[in-house]
């Protein structure tokens, strides 16, 4: 049930050979993501249980789920535009409906990385999860 979006980095990560590529691509995609407002990096919208510093705040619009996210990491703010791209967009009330650890498994960043940010990629799923269930 993934996104036009994610399918679009799920066929890029397919045709990229090794992970060093895969690792740079997470990289750009996160350069390219743009950046959170400073006023909205607050205590409110930082997530626990990130080795780096991560922000991410929901937007609910018409009944869509969508978010803004930032890190100090270069390569976890990648980690940010690929969750983007797996929930923007999506009804609220399909959020839950997605397997984003089966998802992510497809790119195979769960064997890539460490155990922190493998962490913190789960913290990140597990609040867009919680808002989305809330706004429900």
């Amino acid at each position: 049930m993934a996104t036009p979006a994610f399918e679009e980095i799920a066929e890029t990560f397919d045709f990229l050979d090794d992970w060093e590529d895969r690792y740079r691509h997470v990289i750009e995609l996160g350069k390219a993501f743009p950046p959170m407002e400073e006023a909205l990096k607050v205590p409110a919208t930082k997530v626990q249980g990130c080795a780096s510093q991560v922000w991410i705040q929901p937007m609910i619009e018409g009944g869509r789920f969508d978010f803004q996210g930032d890190s100090d990491a270069m390569i976890v703010k990648g980690l940010i535009a690929v969750l983007h791209a797996l929930y923007a967009d999506v009804p609220v009330a399909d959020v839950a409906a997605i397997d984003a650890p089966a998802e992510l498994a497809r790119l195979g960043l769960t064997d890539h990385l460490s155990a922190q940010r493998s962490n913190g990629l789960k913290s990140m799923v597990e609040r867009i999860r919680k808002v989305a269930a809330e706004a429900a």
